[in-house]
């Protein structure tokens, strides 16, 4: 996506559990408004979407239970950390989600939240369908049999 000399591109915060907890059918960058403090506070590093998840109401897609740490330096002027936050997408992938989440029974989880190449707030969305525990449990043992595997090459060569 971005190249590693590229001075603006940073990952703020991943939701590594969402693979694990999710098959990913597909993935979408969002944008989202947010206010000058929030932006600040994502600037230090201070944000979680592990417990987050989008969704759709009012024909608008939103970010639920994300959470922005407040900036101290904001005074009265901060923002509520836990606040529902929108999300910018087209009417067209919006009507395409809308259409997953209520046919298919699909989720919207946030996979990556980053600064672009430009320096703008992205969310990375996955389009998702839970899995059970025995798919947990194939997915664990295909990790560990991979990890396996390089140590073993990595032995023999």
């Amino acid at each position: 996506m971005a190249t590693k000399s590229d001075p603006n591109y940073k990952v703020i915060a991943e939701n590594r559990r969402a693979r694990f907890d999710y098959f990913i059918e597909s993935d979408l960058e969002v944008g989202i408004v947010l206010t000058g403090s929030e932006v600040k506070a994502l600037r230090t590093g201070q944000s979680n979407i592990a417990e987050s998840y989008a969704s759709i109401e009012d024909g608008e897609l939103w970010l639920i239970n994300g959470y922005i740490a407040a900036y101290k330096q904001a005074g009265v002027f901060g923002h509520d950390e836990r606040r529902k936050r929108k999300l910018l997408v087209s009417k067209k992938e919006l009507a395409r989600m809308w259409q997953a989440i209520g046919r298919q029974g699909m989720t919207l989880v946030p996979l990556v939240m980053y600064f672009n190449h430009r320096g703008m707030v992205k969310l990375k969305l996955g389009l998702a369908k839970g899995k059970k525990a025995a798919d947990k449990r194939e997915t664990s043992a295909k990790r560990d049999w991979n990890r396996q595997k390089q140590r073993l090459l990595k032995q023999g060569g």
